[in-house]
């Protein structure tokens, strides 16, 4: 998961901190996919996982328990753009 204090919210920070490490874990690491999911009304979550390439996979009732509540959640996941281009990956 990925959070930043509210302070800083709507900068554009996230979109700015969020690809170095995603080169990082796809190229040092080597993984295959990096999943991410984010409460179904966080409209920003949304657009800036599909700014990064992420795709929405399903939506997963009562997923998380936050604040003594359980919320449904969309589920998205990036396929390391090196297996994709090899054709690795299902």
């Amino acid at each position: 998961g990925y959070s930043i204090d509210a302070q800083y919210q709507g900068r554009g920070l996230m979109q700015e901190f969020m690809p170095p490490c995603m080169d990082y874990m796809f190229k040092h690491f080597n993984m295959h996919r990096i999943m991410a999911t984010y409460m179904a009304n966080n409209d920003r979550s949304a657009a800036l996982l599909e700014r990064l390439g992420f795709a929405k996979e399903t939506y997963a009732k009562s997923y998380l328990n936050i604040a003594d509540t359980w919320g449904d959640h969309v589920l998205t996941a990036l396929v390391n753009p090196v297996h994709k281009k090899a054709g690795v990956y299902c």
